[in-house]
């Protein structure tokens, strides 16, 4: 200012400047331009800024302040805006957009403080909420309200990410039709929550929950603390009252028929044993393949579509075979439940169109039962051929192929050909498609569903180990086998049973005919081998000759027990055992309403799968990964003012992970889930992604 004013004075000159100050031209040049122009003031006016950005315009502006209100970080609003960090770093400090106020934010509980508040409880370990727990215990209380707290690394917090897929799958509908309302502290959706929890959870019974902390599970239901394991027995109890778990899970099974009726086409019907090894009851022995015994248990019959996941499940506590439990209860069943059966008019026009098909293994192998099928109902089956004649020509197989139910696309050397099972008077034609393995063995499959291809056959037959998968992984994970409870009821008495005298003489008709066709077979040995020398001849005559006799003697006492066994009765009615033979049965109540949770688990689980595999390259990851993140910790972090229930998913082993993490907290945004029984909305984020100079609204 001062040089400017002496230069525009006449006092010097801009060289004299410039020469003694040392300062360059275009500086004393600009100084005296900007006194010319504004005079001494233009020296001390602010410098202009600009007052509106290219980036942040007027609508991202909005938006940015809209999800800083509900509590999110800097950088989870410049992600999900597209705009760089800085810039609305930038925006903040300059007061174009503003943050919650630091003094507002509520105090948030660490695990050590919430584990001292459990333990020094008045009424008990983590009973905080004494006020509430007496009115319900004088019935004044119809069930605590859900409120949540603001708390930090929370236990199996991740779970709350499944939280939206078990109220997809059905968690939550039909509950108030089927279950009469429980009194007391605990409501009917906060006890299906926890039995979702534990399912997903890996706590695999209710006496495993006697070993968690009770505080921080409760934590999960925006309860004190989750119901102590008498409780949730006695809970349990009273929701699986009046068959209310076989209704409930006949509406779900026909809601998930309906949400996917282009794999309800498709249906797979097997087999599994549930093992009783306890001493209430003698429950009838029956084979039990993966363990090659014939061992006391239950028999379940599954019918899952055809991804593997589960429809319903039959138990049958005296089984008498596949065909019987498909005749009497499985096909009934879904030709009243199966959506989007052609009608009686094209099933006239068109002499090849099925109902639907159902695939099972060769237990279920029958000709007179695939000929009823399709005609009294018009329902197709596919399975494995149990008498294959002679191997077909090699040059019939060619490269085709296949495109399975998952997505994949495989290549199978296939021919096909049609054939005749069974007898002349109850036999029928089928299609049969055989597969060349690259050992040679041709694995041959039969089916009636005349209107599709051989290629079509193998993809549906040949992912049946989608079932079989299914059932490893529900024993292993959610222990469908396990007992929930351990008393048992009388067995209805109309039910057939089979008789134990016939019994134990087809056990000894069966053994007669493994020693039998072992003597045989050492006789024929005998009388094929090179003549004996002079001095073994005696002893080897006598080797025959004993052999004889005893073939004879088996010959006549199998032929004896054979006439019995056509004399005895197979069947007889329960009334007709004996006091000694008879049993009772394990009481279905409780496993049928924890077995439907567990079915509605998994198939929220596999939905969690399908949207983290978009970003995995390994497919293999994705249920391993579900369930790190649902035993993973997380902070819950409440905002009742903005309506939002926060839930900060800590980081994951590895960057990848935490990227399909986050992708999949992204789709659960979107779907914008609130917590059944309150107004907040849940929104999920990772830990990893947040900002640490900037706090969610909570310390």
């Amino acid at each position: 200012m001062f040089t400017a004013q002496l230069i525009c004075q006449g006092q010097c000159k801009q060289s004299d400047i410039i020469r003694v100050f040392g300062v360059s031209s275009s500086s004393v040049k600009r100084s005296v331009k900007k006194y010319e122009s504004g005079g001494i003031q233009a020296f001390f006016a602010p410098r202009a800024v600009r007052t509106g950005g290219t980036v942040l315009n007027k609508q991202a502006k909005a938006k940015a302040q809209e999800l800083l209100n509900l509590g999110q970080s800097r950088r989870e609003v410049a992600k999900q805006l597209g705009i760089k960090y800085d810039t609305l770093r930038k925006a903040i400090n300059q007061g174009r957009l503003s943050e919650p106020d630091p003094q507002a934010k509520t105090h948030c509980s660490d695990k050590s403080q919430r584990s001292l508040d459990d333990a020094s409880a008045p009424m008990g370990t983590a009973c905080t909420r004494p006020d509430e727990r007496i009115m319900a215990a004088f019935g004044m209380l119809d069930g605590a309200p859900t409120r949540f707290e603001p708390c930090r690394d929370v236990s199996f917090g991740g779970v709350l990410c499944a939280l939206p897929a078990l109220i997809a799958n059905g968690l939550f509908r039909h509950v108030d039709a089927c279950f009469k309302p429980l009194n007391g502290y605990y409501t009917t959706l906060q006890v299906l929550i926890l039995l979702a929890y534990m399912a997903l959870c890996r706590i695999k019974t209710a006496e495993q929950l006697q070993y968690r902390s009770p505080g921080e599970l409760g934590k999960l239901l925006g309860l004190d603390r989750i119901p102590e394991v008498r409780c949730l027995r006695k809970k349990l109890a009273q929701l699986s009252k009046d068959e209310a778990p076989d209704k409930w899970a006949a509406l779900l099974s026909r809601d998930w028929m309906e949400q996917s009726p282009e794999l309800v086409g498709n249906l797979y019907v097997d087999g599994h044993v549930r093992v009783y090894h306890g001493s209430q009851t003698k429950l009838p022995r029956r084979f039990v393949s993966r363990q090659r015994l014939c061992l006391r248990g239950i028999t379940d019959y599954w019918v899952n579509d055809a991804l593997g996941q589960p429809y319903f499940v039959v138990e049958r506590s005296v089984d008498q075979g596949m065909l019987e439990a498909l005749r009497h209860d499985i096909v009934p069943r879904l030709l009243q439940d199966v959506p989007g059966q052609p009608c009686d008019q094209a099933l006239e026009d068109n002499p090849y169109l099925h109902r639907f098909v159902i695939i099972f293994d060769r237990e279920g192998y029958s000709p007179a039962f695939f000929r009823d099928m399709w005609q009294q109902h018009r329902i197709a089956c596919i399975t494995y051929h149990k008498y294959p004649r002679e191997d077909w020509p090699r040059d019939w197989f060619v490269d085709t192929e296949v495109a399975m139910p998952s997505g994949e696309r495989l290549t199978m050397k296939l021919a096909e050909m049609g054939s005749w099972i069974g007898d002349c008077k109850k036999g029928l034609w089928v299609r049969e498609v055989r597969k060349l393995t690259k050992s040679g063995h041709q694995t041959s499959l039969i089916s009636t569903a005349y209107g599709s291809t051989g290629m079509q056959d193998a993809a549906q037959i040949f992912s049946r180990w989608a079932q079989e998968n299914f059932f490893g992984y529900m024993m292993q994970h959610f222990a469908i086998d396990l007992l929930n409870e351990y008393t048992t009821e009388v067995f209805p008495d109309p039910q057939p049973v089979i008789d134990p005298t016939w019994r134990g003489l087809d056990r000894q008709c069966r053994s007669l005919n493994s020693t039998l066709t072992n003597r045989r077979a050492r006789y024929t040995q005998l009388t094929l081998n090179a003549a004996p020398k002079e001095k073994d001849i005696k002893n080897w005559q006598t080797k025959k000759t004993d052999l004889v006799e005893e073939i004879g003697q088996l010959e006549h006492t199998l032929k004896e027990i054979k006439d019995t066994i056509k004399q005895t009765p197979k069947y007889i009615t329960w009334a007709e055992l004996e006091d000694q033979d008879k049993f009772e049965r394990l009481s279905p109540s409780r496993k049928k309403l924890t077995d439907t949770v567990k079915l509605i688990a998994y198939r929220a689980e596999t939905a969690l799968v399908g949207i983290v595999r978009e970003k995995l390259a390994r497919h293999d990851e994705g249920r391993v990964l579900i369930q790190d993140l649902c035993r993973s910790e997380a902070d819950i972090l409440p905002d009742p003012d903005k309506g939002i229930l926060k839930v900060v998913i800590h980081a994951m082993a590895s960057p990848r992970l935490n990227r399909a993490i986050e992708h999949l907290l992204e789709n659960l945004n979107d779907a914008q889930f609130n917590y059944p029984g309150t107004h907040l909305r849940l929104v999920y984020t990772l830990s990893a992604s947040a900002d640490p100079k900037s706090e969610t609204g909570v310390t």
